[in-house]
């Protein structure tokens, strides 16, 4: 009877210690999920940490944090050591206004269920191509007045062309004075749906630049747009669903806009077409594209064209002008070569030329041709 209530005892014991146990790694989890960094404010999944001043990302964060704010900071580097734990739930993240300028390779690593990244309102100087896993699955990226220059861009784009961003289906690259975009930037962005390049300093758009992405938003305000090439509006129109923005473009209005104004009056993929107005020549500012007649189209320079032009013309003329003070040059070094070369020739042509009039007075005298046959025998 002893060694069974013994037995039993000592099984109650274990199952105690067991649920002890258990219980302590569930306080833990609690503990570490309900963890608050200083200077922040949690809320469930949320963690608010705006405009505190804070010189990095805070530590420790919550497990269970999905949406976390780091707006308005000073956060200036991002690098491996900024989320060195795991946060498995975390799918929107916040960093507008931080005065970023690193954003270093595997940065990101730790974050494998984000969704949403904002960038915006930085000054990124170095963008690493490896910055995000090869298996992210970054939806949404916000990187609206982000960069310091257009040459801190060129890593990005990079990234763009290696499937770092597969899954990516928004893309904001406002104000960010892009002038040219690479050849092939969205190429690999098979789900991009809605792509901003909003109060940039485009000038054209490269043909095919915008074929791949299944785009159903593009916004192309504000640049510096003249004309669109026929293989851009062939792209737009191979996408039925496609809303195009295109005012504020400094549109040129000459014979080689013929085909975009024919697009925009067939068309009805341009959301703002009745803001879409000419720039030049003068006599047609500001007047809309869709108003536009066939026979007022003229292929006339612009006042900047011209200028070109201009400059180009005086260009070859110093051009010619310094070839020409060259032959001189060479013609006198070598005087004294080319006298007596002229004169040899001279000579050579005297000599031919007796000869035929010696010719030619034999032929004319049969008294002398006689002589000549007679000598000859």
């Amino acid at each position: 009877m002893r060694v069974v209530s013994s037995l039993c005892f000592k099984r109650t014991e274990t199952r105690d210690n067991t649920t002890l146990l258990r219980l302590l790694f569930f306080f833990s989890v609690l503990v570490s999920s309900s963890s608050c960094p200083d200077k922040c404010v949690c809320s469930t999944s949320t963690v608010k940490c705006v405009n505190q001043g804070l010189l990095e990302v805070p530590q420790p964060l919550p497990a269970n944090t999905k949406t976390l704010h780091l707006t308005g900071n000073n956060i200036s580097r991002l690098t491996d050591g900024s989320f060195p734990v795991p946060l498995e739930l975390l799918t929107d993240l916040y960093l507008t206004g931080n005065q970023v300028e690193l954003v270093d390779h595997n940065v990101f690593n730790n974050l494998p269920s984000l969704r949403l990244l904002d960038l915006s309102n930085n000054r990124i100087l170095n963008f690493s191509a490896q910055a995000f896993p090869d298996d992210n699955k970054l939806l949404d990226l916000n990187l609206s007045r982000a960069f310091y220059n257009r040459t801190s861009m060129d890593e990005f784009f990079n990234m763009l062309r290696h499937d770092r961003a597969l899954h990516l289906t928004h893309l904001d690259l406002s104000n960010n004075a892009l002038v040219v975009l690479p050849e092939g930037t969205f190429s690999r962005l098979f789900n991009l749906t809605s792509l901003s390049l909003q109060n940039n300093s485009l000038i054209f758009i490269r043909n095919g630049t915008l074929s791949v992405p299944p785009l159903h938003e593009l916004d192309l305000r504000d640049n510096a747009l003249r004309e669109l090439p026929n293989a851009t509006l062939m792209d737009f129109s191979l996408k039925p669903g496609l809303r195009v923005y295109l005012s504020g473009n400094p549109w040129l209005c000459d014979c080689n806009i013929e085909d975009l104004v024919a697009w925009l009056k067939h068309s009805e993929q341009v959301a703002d077409e009745q803001n879409v107005t000419c720039s030049d020549p003068d006599v047609m500012l500001r007047l809309p594209l869709l108003q536009i007649e066939h026979l007022k189209l003229e292929c006339t320079f612009s006042g900047d064209m011209k200028g070109v032009l201009e400059t180009s013309y005086v260009f070859l003329g110093m051009v010619l002008a310094l070839i020409g003070v060259i032959f001189l040059l060479v013609l006198y070094l070598n005087r004294k070569g080319i006298k007596r070369w002229m004169y040899n020739i001279r000579d050579a042509c005297r000599d031919h030329m007796e000869g035929y009039h010696y010719r030619y007075e034999i032929n004319s005298d049969p008294r002398l041709a006689n002589l000549s046959l007679n000598s000859d025998i």
